[in-house]
C-alpha cells in the first residue's frame, strides 16, 4: 500500500504546456489511494480541460473563487481547501506562479489556497532552459525552500521550445516516487521492526473440538495497520480469525495453537525493536488430545488440562533492548493484577482492559483501556473505537523512541 493512500491532496495546476501531464498524475494519485482536489489557474485551462481532470479525480475542479455561471452558488472557500489538504502539489509550477507564491501576489484561487495551507507543499517547476536558470527563478527556488516548501527537481530533456536541457517537469511517475520517498523518510517508525500477536488460540480436544475464546483479533490487526502506516515493518502473528490485511510492510503469519504462536514469536523476537502481545492466548490446553472424535457415550467427560507456555513471560525473560508491551484482561482487582504482571513478566508497558467496562472486551468495535508503565504510572483512557486505541498504543512507541 502506498504511503499516499488515504492522503488528501490538492493538485495545483498553473499555466504551462506541462499541464497536459496532470491527467496522468491525477490517475496515479487515485491509483495510490489518495483523495484528489484539483485547483487550476485560469491560464492552465488553455492546456488541459477541467472536465478531464474532474472525471479522473471524481471531484469538481476549482479555478475561481465563485461560479460565474451560477449566481446562487456558494463561493469556493480557499481557507477550507487549505485546511482540508494533507499536502499540496503544484505541478507544473511556472515561473509566474512561483513568483506569486514567493511574494504573496494573491490574484487567483490557487495562490489564496497556498497561502492558507498548513500542510507540506511540494512544487514541480516547468519552464524553458534559460528561464529555469535565470537569477529570478533561482531566487524563487531558494525563497520557497526557505518557506519550508519542497522542490521536485525538473528533469533534463526536450523542451517545448525545441531546445533540450533542464526545465522539463518531472514525469508523473517520478513525482509520485519523489513524494512517496520523501513522506516515508519522515515517518516516525521508519526503520523500526515490530512483532504483534493477535486473536485467540485454539487448543485441540480432538480433531473436531477445541478450547478457545471470543477474541476477534481486531485490536492486534488495528495496531499492526497503524504501525505500518507510520513506517514500521510489522510481523503480525495471528491465531484463528476471519480478518485479513493488505499491507506490503506487514508479514501476516497465521497460527492455531499457543505452542505454534510461542515458536513463531521466538523465531522473530531477537530481530525486532518492539513486541506487542495483544493475542488472547489460552492459558491451558488438553494434556492429551484425542486422535479421533470423542463419542458422546458418557453423561460426564473429564479432560485433564496442562498449562501452555507463557509467551509474554518468555519474551520478558529474553528481553534485551526490545520495548515490550503486554495486554491484561481482568474482571477484578484490575490495577493490582496488572501491576503484578508488569513486574512478573518484565514489561515496559501494559494495556489493561476490564470486562466490567461497557463497550470494552472481545468482539466489540470499541475498547476502553488503561496504560500502566513499568514505573507504575497509571493513565486511564476514554472509550474509543479500536482504531483510535491502536493510535494511542502506537504513540506510546513513538514517545519511547523520542520521535
Amino acid at each position: 500500500m502506498s504511503v499516499l493512500s488515504g492522503k488528501k491532496i490538492i493538485l495545483g495546476i498553473s499555466g504551462g504546456i506541462a499541464a497536459y501531464k496532470t491527467a496522468s498524475l491525477v490517475r496515479l494519485f487515485i491509483k495510490a489511494g489518495a483523495h484528489v482536489q484539483v485547483i487550476m489557474t485560469p491560464a492552465s485551462k488553455d492546456f488541459v480541460t477541467p472536465l478531464t481532470l474532474s472525471t479522473l479525480s471524481k471531484n469538481p475542479v476549482y479555478s475561481s473563487f465563485y461560479n460565474e455561471d451560477d449566481q446562487n452558488a456558494l463561493w469556493n472557500n480557499h481557507v477550507e481547501l487549505g485546511l482540508w489538504a494533507d499536502l499540496i502539489v503544484i505541478a507544473p509550477a511556472t515561473a509566474n506562479t512561483m513568483s506569486k507564491m514567493v511574494n504573496g501576489n494573491c490574484d487567483n484561487l490557487l495562490i489564496a489556497t497556498y497561502l492558507s495551507a498548513k500542510c507540506p507543499v511540494y512544487f514541480a517547476p516547468a519552464m524553458d532552459l534559460d528561464m529555469y536558470k535565470h537569477d529570478s527563478t533561482v531566487a524563487s527556488f531558494n525563497a520557497l525552500r526557505k518557506f519550508g516548501n519542497f522542490i521536485i527537481p525538473a528533469e533534463v530533456g526536450e523542451l517545448a521550445s525545441g531546445l533540450s536541457g533542464e526545465g522539463r517537469m518531472a514525469e508523473p511517475e517520478n513525482i509520485i516516487a519523489f513524494l512517496e520517498a520523501d513522506l516515508e523518510s519522515k515517518l516516525p517508525l521508519k526503520g523500526k521492526k515490530i512483532l504483534i500477536t493477535a486473536g485467540p488460540t485454539y487448543e485441540a480436544i480432538d480433531p473436531v473440538r477445541f478450547i478457545g475464546n471470543h477474541s476477534s483479533g481486531k485490536m492486534g490487526f488495528d495496531i499492526a495497520t497503524c504501525a505500518a502506516k507510520l513506517g514500521a515493518e510489522v510481523i503480525l502473528i495471528s491465531g484463528p480469525t476471519h480478518l485479513f490485511i493488505e499491507e506490503n510492510s506487514i508479514n501476516l503469519i497465521r497460527v492455531v495453537s499457543a505452542e505454534q504462536m510461542f515458536e513463531t514469536c521466538h523465531q522473530y523476537y531477537n530481530q525486532v525493536d518492539v513486541a506487542i502481545a495483544a493475542a488472547a492466548v489460552a492459558d491451558y490446553k488438553p494434556k492429551n488430545a484425542a486422535h479421533q472424535k470423542i463419542k458422546k457415550s458418557e453423561k460426564e467427560l473429564s479432560i485433564e488440562l496442562e498449562k501452555t507456555k507463557d509467551i509474554l513471560a518468555s519474551m520478558g525473560k529474553l528481553k534485551k533492548n526490545q520495548f515490550l508491551i503486554g495486554f491484561a484482561l481482568e474482571t477484578e482487582n484490575e490495577i493490582e493484577n496488572a501491576k503484578l504482571k508488569i513486574e512478573k513478566k518484565n514489561l515496559d508497558l501494559i494495556v489493561l482492559n476490564s470486562l466490567r467496562d461497557e463497550g470494552a472486551g472481545f468482539g466489540k468495535p470499541t475498547n476502553k483501556i488503561t496504560f500502566i508503565s513499568k514505573d507504575l504510572i497509571i493513565e486511564p483512557m476514554e472509550l474509543k473505537p479500536k482504531e483510535q486505541v491502536a493510535i494511542d498504543i502506537v504513540n506510546k512507541i513513538i514517545s519511547h523512541y523520542g520521535a
